[in-house]
């Protein structure tokens, strides 16, 4: 951004009325315009540096400045931009379609290519309703998913979204049913692991049920659910769920959108909990954040109801830059440096070294959860801080320290980039640790 473009911006941030932008979160005098970013470090218009715990918001998962992807990116812009969809094909959206479904592995054998995880989401809900019309079951139609999950920011996104904060846009659509999400840290049965039995999951079959098993046509789940500070299920939770979907025809459905591309340190999450869902949406990490793109994931069992006589899987109507060559040629270098090995070691192997460096950081003063290099911290508030207010105030502190992390309500949450070093990785810990130790000593 030019000079003048950075003083329009500090023009209009504080000046009620004036400006034209409409703000994805209102803005502050304190918050950073953003230059550059370099590795995991950001660069704000004022030359001052800031560490990125979140990779941008579980997006930026290879850092800013990839060679590769830009390389890759460049040479496809100068080759052809857009490809018209509905005229003709492009060889990258197709090899990215199949070495994403080899990534994944089994059970998928096709993937619908989108721009963003609420159209994921969006095209998930649209392929479960036409399967089940496929077999002849058209009133298969609702879906169950948990409360305080976030599932994206369309109609059918929000509809799915069973937060409070989302009441605002109501009504929602029909058909969407909310479930208590598994969460141990704060059982909404107030039961205990183990000696629950996982209530949680005999909670969504007793749903089911109540509901009319011949209506429910899918269980959609975040393997962690980010807007609780990183819910992680119980170890049973998802086979379980899995065998209740199988017993009552229902589909399910992993959201993967955070979790997905490497970020738990396999594939997917699906791979980490040992679970087959028969749809996965993933996003944000699929292009290293250079790119616009996302992607829903079939089974073999589903994709069959978009197959012609000849095999031909579509899905129409569809997205006019779904399938974009430049993103397409994002999402395969992103992803060939994603699957490697290495990479997914790595993941695991700094994922370790983070929940260790956090639980000594935070000590008796939160409780650390997490996978891979996607952890969350419960914060209960101090005795002279009201309740529900340490995430957004340790995230102001941990910024004003130069480091990005997010938080709310009681929760904050990390998500290193997988090329963080261990110093980063420990740099992050230690930021973490200092802002509680103000607003614990206040």
């Amino acid at each position: 951004m030019s000079l003048k473009g950075v003083d329009i911006v500090r023009e209009h941030v504080g000046s009620p009325g004036r400006p034209a932008f409409c703000y994805e979160m209102p803005p502050a005098p304190e918050t950073p315009v953003f230059a550059s970013g370099d590795g995991v470090w950001l660069t704000d218009d004022r030359g001052r540096r800031y560490l990125d715990g979140i990779s941008g918001i579980f997006v930026a998962s290879l850092g800013y400045g990839s060679a590769p992807i830009i390389d890759a990116m460049t040479t496809q812009l100068r080759k052809l931009a857009f490809s018209p969809p509905l005229h003709g094909l492009h060889e990258e959206p197709i090899a990215l379609a199949e070495e994403l479904v080899r990534f994944a592995g089994a059970p998928f054998d096709c993937a619908k290519l989108l721009n963003g995880g609420s159209e994921a989401i969006e095209a998930a809900l649209r392929v479960t309703r036409l399967y089940f019309r496929r077999r002849g079951k058209p009133h298969k139609t609702k879906i169950i998913s948990n409360y305080n999950g976030y599932h994206g920011a369309t109609y059918g996104a929000l509809s799915l979204t069973g937060r409070p904060d989302v009441q605002r846009f109501e009504p929602r659509l029909p058909g969407f049913v909310h479930v208590w999400p598994p969460d141990c840290f704060a059982c909404p049965f107030g039961k205990e692991y183990p000696s629950c039995g996982i209530t949680c999951a005999g909670a969504v079959e007793q749903t089911i049920l109540a509901e009319g098993s011949d209506s429910v046509a899918a269980v959609v789940v975040e393997p962690l659910i980010h807007l609780l500070g990183m819910v992680v299920p119980p170890a049973e939770y998802f086979a379980e769920i899995r065998a209740i979907c199988d017993r009552h025809d229902v589909l399910l459905i992993f959201d993967e959108i955070v979790t997905g591309c490497g970020r738990t340190g396999r594939a997917f999450a699906a791979q980490t909990f040992a679970v087959e869902p028969d749809l996965l949406c993933a996003g944000k990490s699929l292009s290293g954040g250079y790119a616009p793109l996302s992607a829903l994931l079939m089974s073999e069992r589903v994709s069959w109801a978009l197959r012609d006589d000849d095999g031909n899987a579509a899905l129409a109507p569809s997205h006019t830059y779904a399938g974009n060559p430049v993103s397409a040629v994002a999402g395969r270098a992103a992803l060939a440096l994603i699957a490697r090995e290495e990479t997914l070691a790595r993941v695991r192997d700094a994922g370790a070294l983070l929940a260790a460096e956090l639980a000594a950081a935070v000590g008796s003063r939160g409780r650390v959860r997490g996978v891979g290099l996607l952890y969350g911290v419960k914060l209960p508030a101090p005795p002279h801080r009201a309740a529900g207010e340490m995430g957004k105030a340790v995230e102001s502190r941990c910024r004003e320290r130069g480091m990005i992390v997010r938080g709310e309500s009681d929760w904050i949450v990390v998500a290193p980039a997988y090329v963080t070093t261990d110093a980063e990785l420990r740099q992050i810990a230690r930021t973490i640790g200092a802002a509680i130790d103000e607003l614990w000593a206040r």
